[in-house]
């Protein structure tokens, strides 16, 4: 097995050194003041000295924490529920209306009814992120049995499989290319939510937090952008380990144009 990097590594190295070269030259010509908009230099050296700042990394644990919690949550609501709603027309027909009317609402407008719901604490911005990353998951799930090829199910019937075990054995096995591409845009849309409340609720730890504390008082730019960079790393992280997920355990699938 060959251990040299793919070539799409390379170009996307390429890209973003790139892109720090032009902010580096962009910040340093003058144009804007450096205290707003510090150079990648400055940002990364921030970055490298709050690797060893136990309260960042307290901070940084908090927000994976919640944002993991929130997305093993949505999954456990959002497949039962897809799978309920693309296998019975009835059920599917009669929630239409309310899922149509609850799912274009943003999360963060919800923050100040889930202050007062659950408190100011870690409950609120999982419950808003769990609220965001539910409809990915759901609708990839009721699209996957969409699209379940009738005759398979035809078939199973035919050997005398009821409705449950062609639900395991069909169904499932043939959604989950789809489930994972819904749960892949849950996790980025978790993340954004889990620090995005933690921002701007005004919470005690997480990295919203940190980036609120050092955007106020000294405004401390340099700070902001680092935690910032946190958080772009994290959620490049968690998609490349989700890929991979989707590349070597379902090699079976045929249905990567999903992705």
């Amino acid at each position: 097995m060959s251990l040299t990097p793919p070539p799409r590594f390379f170009r996307g190295l390429v890209g973003a050194l790139g892109f720090l070269l032009v902010w580096e030259a962009f910040s340093r010509s003058g144009l804007v003041d450096q205290r707003y908009f510090p150079p990648p230099s400055i940002v990364l050296a921030r970055l490298a000295e709050l690797l060893g700042d136990r309260a960042f990394l307290l901070d940084v644990i908090a927000s994976l924490l919640a944002w993991a919690i929130a997305l093993l949550i949505s999954i456990a609501i959002a497949v039962p529920a897809g799978l309920l709603l693309g296998s019975v027309p009835a059920v599917r027909v009669a929630t239409r209306a309310i899922v149509e009317f609850l799912r274009p609402i943003p999360s963060v407008a919800l923050i100040p009814l889930a202050i007062v719901l659950v408190g100011n604490g870690p409950d609120t911005k999982i419950a808003l992120a769990v609220y965001a990353a539910v409809w990915p998951i759901l609708f990839n799930t009721i699209y996957a049995l969409d699209e379940i090829d009738p005759v398979m199910v035809d078939t199973a019937r035919s050997f005398g499989h009821g409705r449950a075990r062609v639900m395991f054995t069909v169904a499932l096995p043939n959604s989950a290319p789809f489930v994972l591409t819904g749960i892949r845009m849950s996790a980025a849309v978790a993340l954004i939510l889990v620090v995005s409340t933690e921002f701007l609720a005004g919470g005690t730890s997480g990295l919203g937090s940190f980036v609120l504390d050092a955007s106020t008082g000294a405004g401390r730019m340099d700070l902001v952008l680092a935690g910032t960079l946190v958080a772009g790393l994290i959620g490049l992280a968690i998609n490349e380990a989700l890929e991979q997920v989707h590349r070597r355990g379902l090699r079976w699938s045929t249905t990567q144009e999903a992705t």
